[in-house]
């Protein structure tokens, strides 16, 4: 198969096919003309990346499972270790982008919306020093008031 047949064949970019070939996670053969042409191992392995990567596993982690799965004296438990490692870091950035929101809601409930050209919110963004602490909340009691 070409890199065309095998980018329609996965959905993914033949950008992609490439990179994935640059960074030795495939290795396509090559023609005398210098064409790739991918065999049905190279099409599982790309199907497997494909799913791997919509999960949010990295390139780095893909490299780790792939290595896990071309050995057949593997262990399950290093596959699962891998797996709830990637869970914990999901559940980490899960928590910060609920804290990012958090921050955003509270700056966004600042501003009245009202068409005057003050805007706490562009205040907020401009400021050196921020109002908000990492969770989202004022840093102090004053914060909310200082902005009304």
């Amino acid at each position: 198969m070409t890199i065309g047949d095998v980018a329609r064949e996965t959905g993914l970019p033949s950008k992609t096919l490439r990179y994935y070939e640059d960074i030795g996670l495939v290795r396509p053969h090559r023609l005398d003309n210098g064409y790739r042409t991918y065999d049905p191992v190279d099409l599982e392995r790309l199907r497997f990346l494909k799913r791997a990567r919509s999960l949010g596993f990295s390139i780095e982690e893909c490299r780790s499972l792939i290595d896990l799965q071309d050995n057949p004296d593997r262990s399950n438990t290093e596959v699962r270790r891998l797996a709830l490692a990637h869970i914990a870091a999901l559940d980490e950035k899960i928590l910060e982008l609920a804290a990012l929101r958090q921050a955003l809601e509270h700056t966004v409930a600042l501003c009245p919306g009202d068409g005057r050209p003050e805007c706490a919110i562009l205040e907020e963004l401009s400021g050196e020093e921020s109002r908000l602490d990492t969770r989202g909340k004022p840093s102090s009691p004053a914060a909310c008031s200082q902005r009304s």
